[in-house]
């Protein structure tokens, strides 16, 4: 899809109306459809092709900043974590057709301590991949002796070198040739600059937890970083993988855009975050960061 046209959406738009001026010209492109792939939340129902296009860009006028989620959103955690288990030596005591399933379980115990954690001050979450990886052999009956501290920091260093989704590095690109384009997530600044540097994606700036001194979804970590970039919330829209992440930033204003990822949300209702976000874009047929890029006239 060319980076003039407006994709084809088949879903409902959900939100007031925005101004319309400073429309980009592609939005007025009659021939111009979408892909399945991507969805708009729509009150009044079924529209044209046009009027949802025009429904696109009258929700996003006046954008100023793209936030982004990173890990889940941007990068493929684990396919990363999966082949650093594959690289532990075979005589750990875990048989390696178990390694997609610890760090599938791995990713649900991080999500489940810091969502407990909203509100309180923001952990270090090297910390956190530690404590939880620790309980997690246990339950599998995997001693000290059998995995030493060496190599359990070693895995836990794993989650600072990921691969980027392979839509991640064109549509960022894209997008931060026309917007700022800022991390916004759960983590440390060491974190995600190694994230960023091993997967080769680009961004603007990179806000963590840990620098902003809040969690995920606490509404204060949103505002910070609003702050920080002198952006009201209707100037931003936030991108993630993460329903819980774009609910918070919904509450303030901000506008949202979904994109479904294999690994993320397994849990989730598609259906209700369909409802829930302003735009729902299907990474797992067609082309994500891309078809962000494409929806923000990138």
């Amino acid at each position: 899809m060319r980076a003039n046209q407006v994709p084809e959406q088949s879903l409902e738009r959900r939100g007031e109306k925005q101004e319309t001026s400073q429309l980009p010209s592609h939005a007025f492109c009659t021939g111009a459809r979408f892909p399945a792939s991507i969805h708009v939340h729509d009150v009044a129902g079924e529209s044209s092709d046009l009027r949802h296009s025009l429904r696109t860009v009258m929700t996003l006028a006046g954008i100023k900043v793209v936030l982004f989620d990173l890990m889940g959103t941007c990068v493929d955690w684990k396919s990363s974590i999966v082949a650093a288990l594959h690289d532990c030596p075979h005589a750990l005591g875990l048989h390696p057709n178990d390694y997609e399933v610890l760090a599938t379980d791995w990713r649900a115990g991080f999500f489940e301590r810091i969502l407990a954690l909203s509100g309180q001050q923001s952990p270090d979450i090297d910390e956190i991949h530690r404590d939880v990886l620790n309980a997690l052999l246990a339950d599998r009956g995997v001693s000290e002796d059998d995995w030493d501290a060496d190599v359990r920091a070693r895995l836990v260093a794993a989650w600072h070198h990921q691969l980027p989704w392979p839509d991640s590095a064109n549509g960022l690109r894209r997008i931060s040739a026309k917007y700022p384009a800022v991390v916004l997530a759960n983590g440390t600044t060491k974190l995600q600059l190694d994230i960023v540097r091993s997967a080769g994606i680009h961004f603007d700036a990179l806000f963590s937890s840990k620098l902003l001194g809040y969690t995920k979804p606490d509404p204060r970590i949103y505002e910070k970083a609003l702050e920080m970039l002198e952006c009201a919330p209707t100037e931003a829209v936030m991108v993630a993988a993460h329903a819980y992440d774009l609910r918070a930033a919904n509450k303030l204003g901000i506008r949202t855009i979904y994109v479904r990822r294999s690994t993320e949300d397994p849990t989730e209702d598609m259906d209700a975050v369909r409802h829930d976000v302003d735009f729902f874009v299907d990474g797992t047929i067609g082309d994500g960061l891309c078809e962000v890029a494409a929806l923000l006239g990138c």
